[in-house]
């Protein structure tokens, strides 16, 4: 199927076009509200097994809550949110916590614990899994191995302040990596770094995407990132799915609104 990215009638209602392979997310008719405030006005997502996709907004434009409505911590006033197939809303919160063991984030602030190493850091997620690694006893094949996933063995011993920003967040990646997570959320992974650690991190992103097969959401501002990493874009306004495509279709639109995402 191809799309008109000129007309914004078309641009504006994209859900068959990622209608392919498996589903990991399906988000449908997603709606929250906040007293007066609608933040979530009928939001549609898929993403598929194996997939970059983008989601971009404004600041309070809703990513936030979209990202917390998927992993349990905001409960929508309506619609239907999936992960790996199960309905989040109607899950206890031990099945819950199973699920986000397959899900990995990564924090915008990296969310290290400053009071303890890197290897500790990485320990951490191992040790409120121990049902997913089964009878682990020797944890440092694993950290060692995520960090040189990520390019940092080196830093094992070291405390997050002894880190700089960008290698922050590659530990904070490791972390995310340690449990083998078949889905991994991205939280502005660009957000604060300078343009030469920011294109690091984006072709770390595609490394680890490749290495495990990975499904990957990326909630970003930057324009650039987006251009190198998604599959797949979905532009944020209103509440809604309001343009959906790849990079170069919706960067080509004369939409206003969609061209405003890309004006620099």
């Amino acid at each position: 199927m191809s799309f008109n990215m000129t007309d914004p009638d078309q641009i504006t209602n994209f859900s068959e076009y990622a209608q392919h392979g498996k589903a990991v997310i399906e988000i449908k008719d997603l709606y929250k509200s906040f007293g007066d405030n609608l933040v979530l006005n009928g939001f549609n997502m898929t993403l598929q097994e194996g997939e970059n996709l983008v989601v971009m907004g404004k600041s309070g434009s809703g990513k936030s809550v979209m990202i917390k409505c998927l992993v349990g911590l905001e409960k929508p006033d309506s619609g239907t949110v999936k992960v790996l197939g199960k309905e989040i809303n109607s899950l206890d919160q031990q099945t819950l916590d199973e699920l986000r063991s397959d899900i990995g984030f990564l924090f915008q602030g990296s969310a290290l614990y400053d009071s303890m190493t890197v290897r500790e850091n990485l320990e951490f997620p191992m040790r409120r899994h121990k049902e997913k690694l089964g009878e682990v006893t020797n944890t440092e094949p694993l950290v060692r191995e995520a960090l040189e996933n990520v390019g940092l063995a080196h830093t094992i011993d070291l405390m997050p302040e002894e880190l700089s920003g960008g290698m922050k967040r590659r530990v904070a990646l490791a972390r995310t990596l340690i449990l083998k997570p078949k889905v991994i959320l991205y939280d502005e992974p660009t957000s604060g770094l300078d343009p030469i650690t920011s294109k690091e991190i984006i072709e770390l992103m595609r490394s680890i995407q490749k290495k495990y097969g990975t499904s990957s959401l990326i909630i970003t501002h930057d324009v650039d990132c987006a251009r190198v990493i998604s599959e797949r874009m979905i532009l944020l306004v209103d509440g809604i799915n309001y343009a959906e495509g790849t990079y170069s279709q919706l960067s080509q639109s004369t939409d206003p609104k969609v061209e405003a995402f890309f004006k620099k």
